[in-house]
C-alpha cells in the first residue's frame, strides 16, 4: 500500500499544469506514431489484463487454502491450492519480465521515431529559427517531452487499463464474498484518494518552483563556467557577488527540497495509516461475522487482501485523467515543433549542380529576413507573444554576376547586406523576388547536397565544434584520408602547428574551438574549406577580427583557396580586395557603384570614401576622451 501510495504522488507530482484539450487531429498523429509499433502495444496491454487477472486470483485462492485448513480437507487440496498459487506466481513473474520487454521497446522505439523526426525537421529550418530559439528550449522539446510523449504508451495507457480490469474484477468478487464489509471498506475510500490530489497539486507547485530554482541556477552556470562568460566575471571583478547570488538561489532549491520532503512524509504516513486501519476493519467485521458462522475464515483473509487490489487502482485511476492528459499534452509540444514549415524544401525534380567552372549571378534580388511567427514558437523563445511585424526588406533589385573563375568583392557599411547576398548563394534563405543562379540554374532547381558540395562559405567567426581537429575536418569530407587531411592543413598553413600538438589530428580543440587562437580557428575552418573541393568560393569577412599576424597567415591560406575557383569576397578591409576583377559598393541593400579598384578610385564616390577612411594619413582620427572639450568656446 505504500508503495502504491508513493507511485500516486509521484505521477501527481510529475503531471503538468499546462492542459489543453486535445484535437482530433492530435490523436490520429499519435495514432500514426504508434502504427509500427502497434504488434507489441496489444500484445503489452493484453499482458496488462491478465496481471490483473492474476493479482485478483491470488487472494481468492488464498482464501480459499485457509478454509481447506480450517476444514481439515484433505492435505493434497492444500498442496494442489498452493502449487496453483506458486504457478501463478511464476506465471505473473514471467508476464512482467516480457511486459517490461515490450514496454521498453515500445517506448525506447516511440522515443527514438519522435526524437528522429524533431532533430530531422529541426535541421531543415532557416537560420532565423536558430537566432530566434533558445537552445536549452529546444532541447528540453528532444528531451523531457519527447520522453513524456513515451510514457502515454509504455506506462499511462497500460496503467489505466489494468487498473480499471483490476477494479472491476476486485470489487466484483468482494461484493460476492460480502456486500456489507466491501461497503464499509469503501466508506474510507475519500480519505485516502482525495488527500492523494490535493498533495499531489501541492508537490506539482513545489515541483515546479524547484524546476524554476533550477533552470536559473543551470543557466547562470552555462554563461559563467563558458570560457567568455568566466573571462568577463574575472575582468569585472564580480566573483563574490556570483557566488552569493547562486547561493541564494541553490537555498531556495534546498528550502523547496525539505518542505517536499516532508510533505511527502506526512502524506505516506497518513494514507499507511488509514489503510492499517482499513485492514483492521476488514479483518474485526469479517472475524465478528466468521466468529458468527455467518463468513468463513477463507473469506476474511481474502477480502483483506483484495483490499489492497481496491485501494491501489483506485487511488491511481483518481489521478488517472491527469496523467493521461499530462503524457498527451507532450505529444503537442512536440508536433508544435513539426508543425514550423521549414522555408527551404528541395523540389522533388531538383538536379544537381553542372560540371564544369561555376558563376553566381543575382538577378533582381529582393529580399526580407522573415517575421518570428513564420520561423518560431513563443515557448521556444520563451516569451508570453511572438513579434508579429514584418520583416524590414534588406536588399532591393540586387543585380551581378562571378563569371567561372572570376573574383567578385563586396564593400560597403556594416548593415548594408552583405552577409544576407552570401547567406542566398548558398541557400540558407531563398530571395522573395528575382533569382540566385549557380552556373546558370537557379538554386530553388538544385539538390540541397549538390549545392553546399559546389559552394563553400567561410564566415567570420569560423565555428567549431568541441571536437578533434580530425573530426572538424571530416565534416567536409568524411571519407576523407589522413594524407588529404595533412595535404588539407599544409594549403592552409597549419601542419606544422597540428603537429605540435599533443595528440595531433586527435587533439580536442575545446567548445567552439577556443583552445585556438583566432587566426588557428580560422584558418582551420579554411582547411576544412580546401578538404571540401567546392568550386565556388565566398568569404564572409573571413579576416575581421584578426590581428596582423594572424591575418597574413590567413591571406596565405585564402590565396590557396582561392586559387582556380569563382569567388565572392565581403569585406571591410579594402587591402584584401584590390585584386578583385570587379568591386560592388552595396549600401543599404542596393549596389551603388561598381568597378575595379582603380575604377572607382577614380570615380571618387563612396568606395572613394572608404578608402580614404582606412588608408589616408590626412584622415582625421577620433579624439581622445580627455581631449575633448567640456564646454562650449566664448
Amino acid at each position: 500500500m505504500e508503495i502504491t501510495a508513493w507511485n500516486a504522488l509521484y505521477n501527481q507530482r510529475h503531471a503538468r499544469q499546462d492542459q489543453r484539450p486535445l484535437s482530433p487531429d492530435t490523436l490520429r498523429r499519435i495514432a500514426r506514431f504508434a502504427r509500427p509499433h502497434r504488434t507489441e502495444l496489444i500484445l503489452f496491454l493484453v499482458l496488462s489484463v491478465v496481471t490483473a487477472l492474476i493479482a485478483v486470483a491470488t487472494p481468492v485462492l488464498a482464501g480459499r487454502v485457509v478454509n481447506a485448513i480450517t476444514d481439515r480437507a484433505a492435505t493434497a487440496t492444500v498442496v494442489h491450492l498452493a502449487l496453483l498459487i506458486a504457478a501463478l506466481a511464476v506465471a505473473e513473474a514471467g508476464i512482467r519480465l516480457l511486459s517490461r520487454w515490450l514496454s521498453a521497446r515500445i517506448g525506447e522505439g516511440l522515443i527514438l521515431d519522435l526524437r528522429q523526426s524533431v532533430f530531422d525537421h529541426v535541421q531543415r529550418m532557416p537560420v532565423a529559427f536558430f537566432t530566434r530559439t533558445r537552445t536549452g528550449a529546444l532541447v528540453s522539446r528532444l528531451n523531457n517531452d519527447v520522453i513524456g510523449a513515451q510514457r502515454a504508451f509504455s506506462d499511462t495507457l497500460s496503467g489505466v487499463l489494468s487498473n480499471v480490469v483490476m477494479l472491476a474484477l476486485a470489487l466484483g468478487v468482494m461484493l460476492t464474498i460480502s456486500w456489507q464489509i466491501t461497503l464499509v471498506a469503501l466508506a474510507l475510500l475519500p480519505v485516502f484518494v482525495l488527500p492523494a490530489r490535493r498533495t499531489g497539486v501541492r508537490l506539482a507547485r513545489l515541483s515546479r518552483e524547484a524546476a524554476n530554482h533550477n533552470a536559473v541556477m543551470s543557466a547562470q552556470m552555462t554563461e559563467r563556467f563558458s570560457a567568455p562568460g568566466a573571462t568577463l566575471v574575472k575582468l569585472y571583478g564580480r566573483p563574490e557577488e556570483e557566488s552569493a547570488e547562486f547561493a541564494a538561489r541553490a537555498r531556495r532549491v534546498r528550502d523547496v527540497g525539505i518542505r517536499t520532503a516532508m510533505l511527502q512524509m506526512l502524506f505516506i504516513t497518513a494514507l499507511t495509516l488509514v489503510s492499517s486501519l482499513a485492514l483492521a476493519l476488514v479483518y474485526g467485521l469479517g472475524g465478528y461475522y466468521a466468529l458468527r458462522g455467518s463468513l468463513d475464515a477463507g473469506a476474511v483473509v481474502a477480502l483483506a487482501l483484495l483490499l489492497t487490489r481496491l485501494y491501489a487502482p483506485l487511488t491511481s485511476l483518481a489521478g488517472a485523467r491527469v496523467e493521461v492528459m499530462s503524457a498527451l499534452v507532450s505529444f503537442q509540444r512536440v508536433f508544435e515543433v513539426l508543425d514550423l514549415t521549414p522555408l527551404i524544401r528541395e523540389k522533388p525534380d531538383a538536379r544537381p549542380v553542372p560540371e564544369g567552372g561555376l558563376s553566381v549571378e543575382f538577378d533582381r534580388v529582393d529580399f526580407a529576413y522573415p517575421a518570428a511567427d513564420k520561423v518560431s514558437l513563443a515557448s521556444l523563445e520563451e516569451v508570453a507573444t511572438l513579434d508579429t511585424r514584418g520583416g524590414e526588406q534588406v536588399l532591393h533589385g540586387v543585380s551581378f554576376r562571378a563569371g567561372p573563375g572570376q573574383m567578385v568583392a563586396l564593400v560597403g557599411s556594416s548593415g548594408a547586406g552583405k552577409s544576407t547576398l552570401a547567406q542566398l548563394a548558398v541557400r540558407l534563405y531563398d530571395a522573395d523576388a528575382g533569382s540566385v543562379r549557380i552556373g546558370g540554374t537557379d538554386v530553388r532547381d538544385l539538390t540541397t547536397r549538390s549545392l553546399h558540395r559546389a559552394v563553400g562559405l567561410v564566415t567570420q567567426d569560423g565555428h567549431l565544434f568541441h571536437d578533434t581537429v580530425r573530426a572538424n575536418l571530416a565534416l567536409a569530407r568524411p571519407d576523407a584520408a589522413e594524407e588529404e587531411l595533412w595535404d588539407a592543413l599544409r594549403r592552409a598553413r597549419l601542419e606544422e602547428l597540428v603537429r605540435s600538438l599533443p595528440d595531433g589530428l586527435d587533439t580536442v580543440v575545446g567548445e567552439r574551438g577556443y583552445r585556438l587562437s583566432g587566426g588557428e580557428r580560422q584558418r582551420l575552418t579554411i582547411a576544412r574549406l580546401l578538404l571540401a573541393g567546392p568550386r565556388v568560393v565566398i568569404l564572409d569577412e573571413a579576416t575581421a577580427h584578426l590581428d596582423s599576424t594572424s591575418e597574413a597567415a590567413v591571406q596565405e591560406a585564402l590565396t590557396e583557396a582561392l586559387a582556380g575557383r569563382t569567388s565572392v569576397v565581403i569585406a571591410h578591409r579594402l587591402s584584401t580586395v584590390r585584386a578583385a576583377d570587379r568591386i560592388l559598393v552595396l549600401e543599404r541593400g542596393r549596389i551603388v557603384e561598381q568597378g575595379t579598384h582603380d575604377e572607382l578610385l577614380a570615380a571618387g564616390g563612396r568606395y572613394r570614401e572608404l578608402h580614404d577612411t582606412q588608408f589616408s594619413p590626412f584622415a582625421r582620427p577620433s579624439p581622445r576622451p580627455e581631449a575633448a572639450p567640456t564646454a562650449a568656446a566664448p
